[in-house]
């Protein structure tokens, strides 16, 4: 009878989760009869994108910011945050086909090491890819109030597991506070 009332409960669940309860219980029942299907395929397994934005609206013309973000040589290296260290312009340093290296401390254990190269896949927006990873940054400027709403948006494939789950949950909130400090000195930049 207590089997036939679990045995209800996990058909429900599994109905709703999409899992085969009857594996799960088999393998499980000894241990913990209470214990209740777990996908681990969508918890543990599966390495998930990661979505970094931020934005701001600048006191400057969408021409004016786009050629400020543009130039590597100059606003860029002013905009950096104590996070980046070894800023170096590879190649250009001008818009397209622009190279250039950074290292990001997100935080004090955490640092990547990016080679960016630079696209403008139309008049508003820059496109950096990082060689080295999967990670991608896009710069958004649109006309917005007599200025300019300039959108960053980060991906990249996070990792699976445990840790997975914790830098999906904490990276996203502290890029998202660098972004708002690059963004608050590119609105000094193009104020100016």
């Amino acid at each position: 009878m207590i089997l036939g009332a679990w045995t209800a409960q996990f058909s429900i669940f599994s109905n709703i989760m999409g899992h085969s309860w009857k594996t799960t219980w088999s393998r499980r029942r000894r241990a913990c009869p209470a214990a209740l299907p777990v996908r681990h395929d969508a918890m543990m397994g599966r390495m998930g994108k990661v979505v970094v934005t931020a934005e701001a609206t600048l006191q400057a013309s969408p021409a004016r910011v786009l050629d400020a973000l543009g130039d590597y040589t100059g606003v860029r290296s002013r905009m950096l945050t104590e996070h980046f260290s070894e800023y170096e312009v590879r190649e250009g340093g001008q818009g397209a086909g622009t190279v250039v290296h950074w290292k990001l401390a997100a935080t004090s254990k955490r640092v990547r090491d990016c080679l960016f190269t630079v696209s403008t896949p139309d008049e508003n927006r820059i496109v950096e890819k990082d060689a080295n990873s999967s990670m991608v940054t896009t710069w958004a400027v649109s006309p917005a109030n007599g200025g300019a709403r300039v959108e960053v948006t980060t991906t990249w494939d996070g990792a699976g597991g445990i840790g997975g789950f914790f830098e999906r949950t904490f990276a996203p909130k502290g890029l998202r506070s660098i972004y708002d400090a690059q963004l608050a000195k590119l609105g000094a930049e193009v104020a100016t």
